[in-house]
């Protein structure tokens, strides 16, 4: 299944996969999804969002299992963020199979669309469309960055777009929601450890600083004379590093749009996206107060208008601790060692989700601790490891 999948968006001047939500490189991986789904004889289908769900009993029966993640990538990211918890659910279930275990409870394994937000600028937008936590009128002005809507993305790529919305029946069918992926962090390698349980995702949010100055000539405008939004944007990155750096969180520029975006231009626009994460939600707001604050000191003393925008933000998720703790429990048993319980400042379905129904998350060892870069790695030691986990998990859950 992972050769299968490798070529699939993989781009060749960077090495990093650019599997965007309703793309070609998608419509490959929601393919290579329903052929692994038919190939063992579960029934798939694509619900009102565009997720896709492989069932293996009956779906209408109620407390269902589900397990899975995504398969789409942030631009030039690494193979494992996502995929690596599909074909471990699909690997799960053989590892069931061949052990003879009797279901007693419906199983599902999906992919969720448009997790990373790579195309349309807003993270988890299947599952916050299927809980409800994006409104249809939301969903359909999101736009990506050559102005197709995603309406027209969805229409392109053979979705009805007047579909989507909540899906509360949907979610009322789960029981219990369980989701492996690839550690972002290097907690589990200075742990030693090969598998490691979810305890919270941190709060997060993302942020749109616009800096309004005035284009003129890069040459013969004299620097006195000038109202460079480029100047404040950049004190404001520096700023952003020094607020979370005395906060114990994190705070990053990661995208910027300039205009007239010219060399020889002194721009009259630098917008600027931050992304930041803290351990609760008294430091979020610390952090992100001063960086706003100190971005406004910087362009009232250039001349610069700024403008700052919220446009996505998720609150701490504590995942089910009944459910959480049944995961640490079945790690162990054969053991006896206490498996390790890891918060994440990384977003998640599974968060979304957590909300509704019962959640909890697996984490397999990532030995570079990098993530959303093409060197995100785990061997395949770990790799088999956390199917066996996860395979302990949905048989405690799902099975006699």
């Amino acid at each position: 299944m992972w050769r299968e999948l490798l070529p699939v968006g993989l781009h060749g001047d960077s090495g990093g996969y650019r599997r965007f939500a309703w793309t070609a490189a998608d419509a490959a991986c929601r393919a290579w999804f329903e052929g692994q789904a038919v190939a063992r004889g579960l029934a798939c289908e694509v619900d009102r969002n565009g997720n896709q769900w492989a069932w293996l009993g009956d779906p209408g029966a109620g407390d269902a299992v589900v397990t899975g993640s995504h398969l789409d990538s942030v631009p030039d990211g690494g193979a494992f963020d996502g995929p690596l918890g599909v074909v471990s659910a699909f690997a799960a279930l053989d590892e069931l199979r061949a052990r003879g275990a009797e279901f007693t409870k419906p199983l599902a394994i999906v992919n969720f669309g448009d997790e990373e937000g790579a195309r349309f600028g807003l993270a988890c937008v299947g599952s916050r469309l299927t809980a409800g936590q994006l409104t249809v009128a939301q969903a359909h002005r999101l736009t990506d960055g050559d102005g197709v809507t995603l309406p027209q993305a969805m229409a392109a790529a053979g979705h009805d777009p007047d579909a989507i919305g909540p899906d509360p029946e949907r979610l009322a069918r789960i029981g219990a929601f369980v989701e492996l992926h690839v550690e972002q962090g290097r907690a589990l390698d200075l742990s030693g450890d090969q598998v490691g349980v979810a305890s919270a995702i941190w709060p997060h949010g993302r942020w749109r600083f616009d800096f309004k100055g005035e284009a003129n000539h890069a040459g013969t405008t004299r620097l006195t004379d000038r109202r460079d939004p480029m100047l404040s944007y950049a004190e404001t990155v520096l700023a952003a590093r020094r607020e979370a750096q005395l906060a114990g969180a994190v705070a990053t520029f990661g995208k910027i749009s300039v205009e007239p975006n010219g060399v020889n231009a002194v721009p009259s626009l630098v917008r600027g996206w931050l992304d930041s994460r803290a351990e609760d939600q008294a430091t979020l707001d610390t952090v992100v107060g001063g960086i706003e604050k100190a971005a406004r000191e910087y362009a009232a003393a250039h001349g610069i208008d700024l403008d700052v925008v919220r446009e996505s933000f998720t609150p701490v998720v504590e995942f089910d601790h009944v459910l959480r703790d049944e995961l640490a429990r079945v790690l162990g048993r054969d053991t006896g060692l206490k498996v390790p319980v890891l918060g994440t400042g990384a977003g998640h379905d599974a968060g979304i989700l957590s909300g509704t129904v019962p959640t909890a998350m697996l984490f397999v060892r990532n030995p570079t601790g990098v993530s959303h870069s093409p060197a995100e790695f785990a061997v395949e030691d770990d790799c088999v490891a956390g199917v066996h986990a996860l395979a302990d998990i949905l048989e405690g859950l799902a099975c006699t």
